[in-house]
């Protein structure tokens, strides 16, 4: 196909446990199944930072300004969903502070994983390396190894195996929405649990632009490596998020099928085939969101478009 603009949606998600979150341009939406088998709909208004400062919209930065609203997002959907999936059980409920602590774990522990550990790794036989590129290559194929093998590890978790299902009844339902197809199950079902725009996607393209970037850098000490990797996160982060807007807004495009390719096989590894169940919560999040806000596709292209998780 030619490369023109292909329509897409306004709008973006995660998915939560026993649940979808979807986020439209002003408002975003939580939908999960609860124990006793209804469907719990949760909505607020949404107050994007670059609404405030213009500037922020800017490329490059609104990738990570768009990167931490997501995470900050992302907390607050996963908390009340954890809640919402257990209520009526004996435990407590989880406070957004506990989520807050567990996902600064998290951080400390990805990047200590993916950033550290490969760099300290290839750092121990950088003798055997002719130059700082083939450096810098091992190094980068190296983090997607560990990113792989992390993926394949906690898929064989069964709560986790239920979330990867959820992710593929979100990108089921976008792929619906962006078909200009009516949200029902039936329609819903028989498309790609893949999506161009996906945050597995995202990671992908951040590892494989990380290795052009520290390239440049060549092989300083081993501290200035490590300081290198982290203040060049953001960059990256931008970087990466215009190719993956330029991707959704282009995913017919041969050229972006080519350059997506590898992310759209990684999210093999994260997306699971959702039954019927699943898929009507992701609609029922989608339908949240139409509610209150416009969520047609642009035909244009020039919408903004959210990655998602």
């Amino acid at each position: 196909m030619s490369g023109s603009r292909q329509p897409a949606a306004a709008v973006g998600g995660q998915a939560v446990i026993e649940g979808v979150m979807m986020r439209g341009k002003r408002h975003w939406s939580l939908a999960v199944r609860r124990p006793d088998g209804d469907i719990s709909l949760h909505t607020e208004p949404l107050e994007p930072l670059a609404d405030r400062y213009h500037f922020l919209k800017w490329p490059l930065l609104r990738g990570v300004i768009a990167l931490w609203e997501a995470m900050a997002l992302g907390i607050r959907a996963l908390t009340m969903s954890a809640n919402e999936a257990m209520e009526g059980e004996e435990q407590e409920e989880i406070s957004r502070r506990e989520m807050l602590v567990s996902l600064v774990l998290g951080v400390v522990v990805a990047v200590g994983l993916f950033v550290v550990l490969p760099l300290l790794v290839a750092g121990h036989f950088r003798d055997l390396f002719p130059n700082s590129t083939v450096f810098v290559l091992a190094e980068g194929l190296l983090r997607i190894a560990i990113l792989v093998l992390y993926i394949l590890a906690v898929s064989r978790i069964p709560s986790l195996r239920r979330v990867f299902e959820y992710h593929g009844a979100e990108h089921k339902t976008i792929h619906a929405l962006e078909a200009g197809l009516k949200l029902e199950v039936e329609e819903v079902q028989r498309f790609s649990p893949i999506h161009p725009r996906c945050g597995t996607s995202f990671l992908l393209v951040v590892m494989v632009l990380a290795i052009l970037v520290f390239s440049l850098v060549g092989i300083p000490g081993v501290w200035w490596l490590i300081a290198s990797r982290l203040l060049g996160i953001p960059l990256i982060i931008g970087l990466s998020y215009e190719v993956i807007k330029y991707a959704g807004k282009h995913k017919h495009s041969l050229a972006m099928r080519i350059v997506m390719y590898p992310g759209m096989l990684l999210q093999r590894l994260t997306t699971r085939e959702p039954d019927a169940s699943q898929i009507e919560v992701a609609i029922r999040a989608l339908e949240g969101v139409a509610a209150l806000e416009p969520v047609e596709v642009d035909a244009s292209g020039e919408g903004d478009v959210e990655v998602m998780a």
